[in-house]
């Protein structure tokens, strides 16, 4: 079997299994277990798959048919312009979260100090540290997960960028004050896992999904800790479930938040809740 035909059976088995990125995932899993970019591939597309290497390619596709993500499988996930290592221990990084980033990177000034709640990957707080690598900012990322935290640090690595992680829960283990705070914390409602994607429920960690109660668990928590957390002006920035607006914009405002605004994302969704304490 030629590599060409190894690809048409990754797709049709793909597609039987009702997967939608069927043509992608499938060239995509096949560039991974081969080490191909698409210039390789279209040189040797009608070349014989070594002895062993079909099985293999067929494996990744039996994995990607039970919903495993794809990011999980090849451990890559594209996020800000940057490839980010990914395993089960972290959430897959999302374009959604990007409005986050994006809201975050027009404060930044030098020396700044930068803390990262529920890091995960690490990809919010490493975007930002590479994006501004010539403004000397400080950035420590957090997480209750040690695996996560691991993660992150390989992430750093990758990118080549200098960054502090923490092993804490919230704010238990974080010393001294910073000038903006961003999360993306748990914040979908328990009796809402159902409705999630398979790849999501399946795969992606419990512990980084769901939040107690009405899913805005976190935000109050973050919120309290953070007014003692922030410097004067300081700046705190959530991500936020799509109908989570009102009421984190309300807890902000309550804790003394001001300027506390709204920013969507790409498919016009409310996405993300930043907000300025007072000099």
């Amino acid at each position: 079997m030629n590599y060409h035909k190894l690809l048409l059976s990754g797709i049709t088995a793909l597609k039987s299994s009702g997967d939608e990125e069927a043509e992608n995932d499938a060239r995509e899993l096949l560039f991974f277990a081969e080490n191909l970019d698409l210039s390789s591939y279209a040189f040797r597309m009608n070349e014989s798959v070594p002895s062993g290497r079909t099985e293999a390619y067929m494996e990744l596709i039996r994995r990607r048919c039970s919903h495993e993500p794809l990011q999980y499988i090849t451990h890559t996930a594209h996020f800000y312009g940057y490839d980010f290592y990914v395993d089960q221990s972290v959430l897959i990084p999302r374009y959604d979260t990007e409005t986050l980033v994006n809201a975050v990177e027009p404060f930044l000034k030098p020396g700044m100090r930068l803390l990262d709640l529920c890091t995960g990957s690490g990809c919010i707080l490493l975007s930002l540290l590479k994006e501004k690598e010539g403004l000397g900012l400080l950035g420590t990322g957090s997480d209750i997960s040690g695996a996560a935290l691991v993660t992150a640090e390989k992430n750093a690595e990758k990118l080549g960028v200098c960054a502090k992680f923490i092993l804490s829960d919230l704010f238990a283990k974080i010393d001294g004050t910073y000038d903006i705070i961003t999360a993306n914390p748990p914040y979908i409602r328990t009796d809402e896992s159902e409705g999630l994607a398979q790849e999501v429920r399946l795969y992606e960690p419990p512990m980084a999904l769901y939040a107690d109660g009405d899913g805005l668990s976190f935000y109050r928590k973050i919120i309290g800790g953070a007014v003692g957390r922030l410097k004067s002006g300081g700046i705190l920035a959530f991500e936020i479930g799509c109908s989570q607006k009102e009421e984190v914009v309300f807890l902000m405002q309550k804790a003394g938040f001001e300027t506390v605004s709204v920013r969507k994302d790409l498919t016009g969704r409310d996405r993300v809740v930043i907000g300025g304490l007072n000099d």
